[in-house]
């Protein structure tokens, strides 16, 4: 087991990370229309493991997902494989609820 366990972040602790973090978005493709956060990176969550490659292991992971229930058991998974990854509690609903700004997907 890693040392760092996976920890859950509030949407302040992310606004806070700015730029130092990697979002990934792991809701399914057809979830994103509502809109995603900004500079995140759509893996969905049946993929994450398998292009764990394309993330860069120096930097901090969020997973991001509808409710924080998928992208929590992304982020202790990519813990287990080395990467520093947390989860967003409450996911894209609590970003949402609380007026944050998102994109739409690319």
């Amino acid at each position: 087991m890693n040392e760092t366990a996976m920890q859950e972040i509030t949407t302040a602790d992310l606004l806070a990370a700015g730029r130092g973090v990697q979002v990934i978005d792991v809701r399914e493709g057809d979830e994103l229309a509502t809109g995603m956060i900004a500079g995140a990176v759509h893996l969905p969550s049946g993929s994450v493991l398998e292009r764990a490659g394309e993330l860069d292991k120096s930097r901090r992971i969020i997973a991001v997902c509808h409710g924080g229930g998928r992208s929590g058991r992304v982020a202790a998974a990519l813990t287990d494989l080395g990467y520093d990854a947390d989860t967003l509690v409450g996911g894209m609903s609590t970003w949402e609820a609380e007026g944050l700004p998102m994109v739409a997907p690319e």
